[in-house]
């Protein structure tokens, strides 16, 4: 699989990505690029590795095969820390830690060292439509479309240069998912991040700029 190449500079190119599992081909021989301020979208059948695909981009899976470059650098001449601050994803099951809101949202600043900027963590909340006493609240009395937004908000305190989304709202009545959309639609063409989004929602495959449809690995019929 491939998806349309271009001359302008790459900001994530993979070349001929491969995955196995369990000696089961997930993803075989992927290439595709991404630019600055590009939403892409990726879609097709369950179980034909587009998880399997975001993960690998975020370096929490190592591809069977394959290369994948960062403005024209690749990945494993980084440091993955440093990688990760630039690459960031969004997992489909929000993943939170700790006891509260709050300690999600000062967390990437406490691992930088950074003081806690707490009127931007505010201003987050109300864009996402989540009342500020939500600071406070426990994570597990959070519904999972308020912990799928607190997750997103927490990825988006430093903002990376790509920002890997998977079914992100999935868990989302049609009000938030606006309000989603909205927030995704300015950090591409205000804040210039580029966007790689699996989903089935047609309302974000229409948005976006470029669409990437994935299919089943089919093995080869042998021979008679």
């Amino acid at each position: 699989m491939e998806d349309e190449m271009n001359n302008t500079e790459n900001l994530l190119e993979l070349r001929n990505i491969c995955f196995s599992a369990d000696q089961q081909i997930i993803i075989d021989n992927l290439s595709l690029t991404l630019q600055p301020n590009e939403f892409k979208v990726i879609t097709g059948p369950s179980g034909c590795g587009k998880s399997t695909l975001l993960k690998i981009i975020a370096s929490l899976f190592p591809p069977t095969s394959g290369d994948i470059f960062l403005k024209g650098k690749n990945i494993l001449t980084l440091k993955p820390e440093t990688y990760r601050q630039q690459v960031s994803y969004c997992f489909q099951t929000p993943v939170l830690f700790g006891d509260t809101v709050s300690d999600n949202l000062q967390f990437p600043y406490k691992i930088r060292g950074d003081k806690v900027d707490l009127e931007k963590i505010k201003r987050g909340l109300l864009q996402f439509d989540l009342p500020l006493h939500t600071l406070d609240k426990k994570i597990d009395d959070l519904s999972g479309g308020e912990k799928q937004r607190v997750a997103l908000l927490r990825n988006i305190q430093y903002l990376p240069e790509i920002l890997l989304l998977d079914e992100i709202t999935s868990a989302l009545d049609d009000k938030n998912k606006q309000i989603v959309h909205q927030v995704i639609d300015d950090l591409i063409t205000r804040a210039g991040i580029a966007v790689l989004w699996v989903t089935h929602n047609s309302d974000e495959i229409s948005q976006s700029h470029n669409l990437l449809r994935m299919t089943k690995y089919e093995a080869p019929e042998a021979k008679q």
